[in-house]
């Protein structure tokens, strides 16, 4: 694969000097251009030590305007970042629309490196390396410009490139032992690498693999391979709004119409049984039994830094946030935060719809509380058309391998459907407008998605047969009575704590010599 890279090109000075210029001034005038324009330039730099990952970058630098440039290299993770799942700092260091990012030591570092040093075998190496693919796709699908450069040098070159430093006086630090303990294993670096550019070379994200041999040739080659791909995705997308774009992009998309004879179609949510109800003294009781419990199992929870995420959708006025009160009147407020979600800021519009989410992720041991969440996509978007119908569907896939990992980093993630009828849904909008201090939750937009309910109740039973998975299932709750929505709302969140605090009892329960091994038990708070 990179005999191509080993054949020492040069560039001579003389050529070198008559190229940049015009390089130089076309990148600039695209880099101008692409900050009006609707996508984001990725640009990942991966390679052998010494093959020029950094001096390219810093070439880069003193080629564009540096104003517009966003450089992020990864090392060890933080403490901050170890209470996350792996890829919350690649989420948010991602560059925004009209912006080119430029990524040293990207989320491919970590698994060449543990597999080149025997931390993981091949089935874990290609399972993160398809991680990696569904990270990348999701950006590209989004409109993300994906470029990723493999900087090569063989291992003649490399160790002469280390040496030279080594005996450089104002270059020497840049070279550790680490570099040549490195070298010393460059095989296993190139059959990684190898790997990793086949299983991850795609149309969307396409590994180019450019010799590092000659540092003139090198930077050239970069730069030039990035002229041409912002150039024509610059030209695509010229094209596109010529012509009057993708066709749906503000239409409403097509739902699935009522079953033949005109009968309402039969949803998940049809099937609730809607008269479920709470008398007033039992709820009394339960809501101080369940608030209590929760309280002792979050502390718990606390000391064992195991985080929880609640993700709260439903019909307007289905009671989210008298839910959501309930919830946080048992916590200590320094625990959680309750994360509203409205219509996205310039900033959340300027990054995929996922990068919002990714943001709030709550440290080990915390709380985060949605109010509403990445489901929009999948509702609001599709029904409204904000979203084009391409996007909401592939939305299902992205949205499951979020979850996958948060839940594989250890977040105990529950999400709720709250349901109502929509009698009781008119019932509470015109007690809302009698109550001053509820009247202002009443807008025109309320009374308008009355219209659509049959569009959402489609969309929602489409969003659980997609997204509620054994390891992230979906609480549809029972919502007309507000009292039995609470208590089962607060029953579910203390029994999947209960349940996670169990399994991580018995996984650090150390156990008696010649004990059998028991099956996991409730932790009873």
């Amino acid at each position: 694969m990179f005999r191509t890279a080993e054949l020492q090109r040069k560039l001579l000075k003389e050529d070198y000097r008559q190229q940049v210029p015009p390089l130089r001034e076309e990148l600039l005038m695209l880099q101008m251009e692409l900050r009006k324009a609707d996508f984001p330039v990725i640009v990942i730099f991966a390679g052998v030590d010494g093959a020029g990952k950094g001096e390219t970058v810093n070439q880069l630098h003193e080629w564009l305007d540096s104003r517009w440039l966003i450089t992020q290299a990864f090392g060890e993770p933080s403490d901050e970042e170890r209470d996350r799942p792996e890829y919350w700092r690649f989420w948010l260091a991602l560059p925004p629309r009209g912006r080119i990012g430029l990524f040293l030591s990207s989320w491919y570092s970590r698994p060449i490196l543990d597999h080149v040093y025997g931390h993981t075998g091949p089935a874990d190496f290609d399972e993160q390396l398809e991680r990696i693919k569904a990270f990348e796709k999701t950006l590209a699908d989004d409109g993300a410009l994906i470029l990723k450069f493999w900087m090569h040098l063989s291992k003649e070159a490399q160790n002469n490139r280390l040496r030279k430093l080594e005996k450089s006086p104002l270059l020497h630090w840049r070279i550790s032992k680490r570099d040549w303990q490195h070298w010393e294993m460059y095989e296993r670096f190139i059959a990684a690498a190898e790997r990793t550019i086949m299983k991850t070379s795609t149309g969307q994200a396409p590994w180019k693999i450019v010799e590092g041999y000659d540092e003139r040739y090198r930077s050239v080659a970069v730069a030039a391979a990035i002229r041409d791909a912002v150039r024509f995705r610059l030209d695509e997308a010229s094209k596109v709004s010529a012509s009057g774009g993708h066709g749906d992009a503000n239409l409403r998309s097509k739902l699935a119409q009522p079953d033949a004879g005109g009968s309402p179609p039969v949803t998940i949510l049809s099937r609730l049984d809607m008269g479920e109800a709470l008398a007033k003294e039992n709820y009394d009781a339960s809501l101080k039994r369940y608030q209590a419990k929760l309280n002792q199992l979050q502390r718990t929870a606390r000391e064992r830094k195991i985080s929880t995420i609640l993700v709260f959708e439903g019909w307007d006025a289905a009671g989210k946030g008298g839910s959501i009160r309930r919830i946080t009147a048992a916590l200590d407020a320094r625990d959680y935060r309750v994360i509203q979600i409205a219509a996205p800021t310039d900033e959340e519009a300027a990054h995929n719809y996922l990068w919002r989410f990714w943001r709030h992720i709550p440290r080990a041991g915390r709380v985060t509380i949605y109010d509403r969440s990445w489901y929009g996509r999948v509702l609001v978007e599709r029904v409204e058309g904000f979203a084009r119908t391409r996007d909401w569907q592939r939305a299902y896939a992205e949205i499951n391998d979020f979850e996958a990992q948060l839940v594989e980093r250890g977040i105990v993630l529950l999400k709720f459907w709250l349901h109502i009828t929509p009698e009781e849904q008119l019932r509470r909008f015109k007690e809302r407008e009698q109550i001053t201090y509820k009247s202002w939750k009443l807008t025109e937009e309320d009374w308008r998605n009355r219209e659509r309910w049959a569009d959402y109740e489609l969309a929602v039973n489409d969003m659980v047969e997609h997204t509620s998975t054994r390891q992230e299932p979906w609480t549809l709750i029972e919502a007309n009575d507000k009292r039995y929505a609470r208590i089962k709302v607060l029953r579910t969140l203390c029994e999947r704590l209960e349940t996670a605090l169990g399994e991580t009892a018995d996984r650090t329960r150390p156990r008696a010599k010649g004990a059998k091994k028991s099956a996991t038990k409730s932790f009873k708070g």
